[in-house]
């Protein structure tokens, strides 16, 4: 093994009694034939003097041909060891010799006695002598950890070092698994999913966009002439089922631009490893980036004894993120127009086109990238004032209340998200129709000076298409809840539908992206205009790789593995025998969950213990990625959480305080963990066919925050269990979640 960064000899008494850290002790002893039947043996299971726990010497035996080595530490408080060296049989059961003379004693790495010499006396009186070296040194816990990782790697090859980020068909190392099956139907090992979670339900995906900012005490729309008598109700009350207010429970205020909140002044800035604002030093404006927890911490004030920090600029534009997104944040701040700080993606579209999908679908990614997102629809403050049952003359061009009804619902919601961005709020998703140039020079007129508009247009000619999501929109909207006949609902909806066809007007104006026949996933086109900077660049390369072709998505973390069962952070270690059998569990359940998928693949990252967990999965290529690898814990790895509470405490103390942004030393933080995933989750958006990714808790909780929507602070807390198949359903209606549980 090697005696960590060891500067002492055996001569040396003093060396290794100074510093602080541990105290890692290398013990070795010449090898040498003896009889052709002998060879020396440290003997590892040492008598300690002191009430210490020897499983946390790590003890590490290793043997050449010219030296028997072993390799330990010493805990601080127990640096005195009481031992003899042993000389083994090499090939009999018979009891091993005992060094002659009395109990060696190492204190504080200094071997007492006569060091150098080990005196064996064999059978027939026979003295043997063998040289003894030792070697001490006080270690900090970093190199500790690198060398506990160093021997465990030599230990114990991987089986699969040296493949690129994605191969097909690899040949791992196969796993002798016992014989197990699935004999009872998949449907027998289903469990609930923890709330909250991905819907297990069909929902609408308008009922998910903002809610209207503010409700009026008296009922009423502020300015409102027609009289409501609907009872007040508060935003907290229980009488809502699904958390939205219907037309008869809830009325709505238009917000005053003028009272918008403005914060100014300075405030104490607490927040650790996050993204700071500009920074008032010394009269000058300047960016500090914490790039996470354990890094160089934000630069104080010369003047004060605390961040000085505009509250009004906390909320200005700066996602939770890492990576290229916290540097083009910082580039798009300092160089950009104060408008482009803040993002309007105003859709464009016919019904039945899948705007408030896309809508939804974008908002969803831009969240979990770390941009402050919210998705407003228009079609859902129009039923909040004017209730559910407007027939299609409602929606006619020649109808002057209804034009008149639904513009100002429209300014409405656009007023609330123009007001949410002064606030802060980065990325607002406006989705309607829009289908009028006069509508949109509208909202532009109201988005000038204070964000830039991007419209976002969906062409569909594909009739088949048309007609699924003409279906699915009486099946799920509301404005049809209370239609009993369903194909008079039917023809309803294709008389508003041809009340906007006769207006409508294609996007010329402005910066558009134009997605042409792209829902389906066979191609279409893709148009942009006047499009720039770093954000609107993702959002066009990922509305590229989206469709709506339905197909499941099952997420699974590997087999127990050995450090699971040592309580080992990261490494590289096989599956347990426990990790053995869900391996031949999980085979099945693919085997019998995708018997007629035959394009579904299978993907793991590069690591062993995933490897071996789809080593008996036929029939399915298998792609690795390094993406996928487990969130890499840096000089931690290899370690348990109590070791490094107690060897680097102020490390353990600050993951425990922000567990989203804290970065291992030399390692990463959860938010650069969605940095190098972004890749993995659009080739998911991408895939058409079934997929079953195998990887590792830290990250499956991310790619499971994304389909479930979930914020980024409960990424790290997010309960993602040992032998469990998490399946997402993607497909027109959102997405949807089931969950197996093959064994405990």
């Amino acid at each position: 093994m090697g005696s960590g960064a060891s500067k002492n000899s055996e001569d040396d008494d003093d060396g290794s009694n100074g510093g602080g850290g541990q105290l890692y002790v290398s013990l070795k002893m010449e090898n040498s034939k003896v009889e052709g039947e002998l060879t020396p043996h440290v003997y590892g299971s040492l008598s300690l003097i002191g009430s210490w726990d020897p499983s946390k010497a790590l003890p590490m035996l290793r043997e050449s041909a010219s030296m028997s080595e072993l390799s330990f530490v010493v805990p601080p408080d127990h640096e005195t060891l009481d031992f003899k060296f042993l000389l083994k049989p090499k090939n009999r059961n018979t009891p091993c010799i005992v060094e002659e003379g009395e109990n060696r004693l190492l204190i504080g790495g200094s071997l007492q006695g006569d060091a150098r010499l080990a005196l064996f006396r064999l059978e027939g009186d026979v003295i043997v002598e063998f040289r003894v070296f030792i070697k001490a040194d006080r270690v900090s816990p970093f190199d500790l950890a690198t060398s506990w990782r160093a021997y465990r790697e030599n230990l114990q090859l991987s089986t699969v070092r040296g493949i690129p980020d994605v191969s097909i068909n690899p040949d791992p190392k196969s796993v002798e698994c016992p014989s197990e099956s699935l004999e009872l139907d998949l449907a027998h090992y289903e469990v609930p999913a923890p709330a909250p979670s991905a819907n297990s339900s069909l929902v609408y995906a308008a009922d998910n966009a903002e809610n209207p900012r503010s409700l009026s005490a008296s009922g009423t729309f502020l300015n409102d002439k027609t009289t409501n008598t609907a009872p007040n109700i508060s935003e907290d009350s229980d009488d809502r089922v699904d958390g939205s207010p219907s037309a008869k429970e809830m009325t709505i205020i238009v917000p005053d631009s003028s009272n918008i909140y403005s914060a100014s002044g300075e405030a104490e800035s607490k927040a650790v490893g996050t993204l700071s604002p500009f920074q008032q030093k010394d009269g000058q404006k300047g960016l500090f980036v914490d790039r996470g927890v354990g890094s160089p911490r934000l630069v104080k004030s010369i003047s004060a004894s605390s961040f000085l920090v505009d509250t009004k600029l906390i909320k200005n534009s700066m996602p939770a993120a890492a990576g290229a997104v916290a540097a083009a944040a910082v580039a798009d701040q300092m160089l950009g127009p104060k408008e482009d700080r803040h993002l309007a993606i105003v859709l464009v579209g016919l019904p039945a086109r899948g705007k408030t999908f896309t809508a939804a679908k974008l908002t969803r990614y831009l969240r979990w990238l770390g941009h402050d997102t919210k998705h407003f629809n228009v079609g859902k403050y129009r039923r909040l004032k004017h209730g559910v049952n407007q027939s299609a003359d409602f929606f006619r061009a020649d109808n002057p209340e209804g034009v008149e009804a639904r513009t100002e619902v429209a300014a409405l919601a656009m007023e609330d998200m123009i007001a949410w961005m002064q606030e802060g709020g980065q990325v607002g998703i406006f989705d309607a129709t829009n289908s009028t140039r006069v509508r949109r020079n509208m909202l532009m007129k109201m988005a000038e000076g204070k964000c830039k508009i991007i419209f976002l247009e969906t062409l569909c000619n594909d009739e088949r298409i048309i007609e699924r999501n003409i279906r699915l929109k009486i099946q799920q909207s509301p404005d049809y809840s209370e239609e009993t006949d369903f194909e008079a609902g039917v023809r309803d909806f294709r008389d508003r539908l041809a009340n906007y066809e006769r207006v409508y007007e294609p996007v010329e104006e402005g910066s558009y992206i134009k997605m042409i026949d792209m829902v389906s996933g066979n191609g279409g086109q893709i148009q942009v205009n006047n499009i720039s900077g770093y954000l609107p660049g993702r959002i066009v390369f990922f509305l590229v790789n989206t469709h709506l072709t339905p197909r499941p998505i099952l997420l699974t973390r590997h087999g127990e593995s050995m450090d699971n069962v040592r309580g080992r952070i990261g490494g590289d270690s096989v599956i347990s025998e426990s990790g053995k059998l869900y391996a031949k569990k999980l085979a099945s359940f693919v085997e019998k969950r995708l018997k007629s998928e035959k394009a579904a693949s299978i993907w793991t990252s590069t690591l062993q213990r995933t490897n071996l967990t789809a080593s008996s999965i036929v029939g399915f290529p298998k792609v690795q990625w390094r993406a996928l690898d487990e969130i890499n814990a840096g000089v931690c790895d290899g370690m348990t959480y109590e070791e490094v509470k107690k060897n680097m405490p102020e490390e353990y103390e600050s993951r425990q305080k922000d567990k989203l942004r804290y970065r291992f030393p030399r390692g990463e933080s959860y938010l650069d963990v969605i940095q190098r995933l972004e890749p993995v989750i659009v080739e998911l958006e991408r895939q058409r066919a079934p997929v079953v990714v195998i990887s590792h808790q830290a990250v499956l909780r991310a790619l499971y925050a994304y389909f479930a929507d979930r914020p980024l602070k409960e990424i790290p807390q997010i309960e993602m269990p040992l032998h469990t198949i998490i399946e997402i359903q993607m497909g027109v209606s959102g997405v949807q979640e089931k969950r197996y549980k093959l064994m405990d």
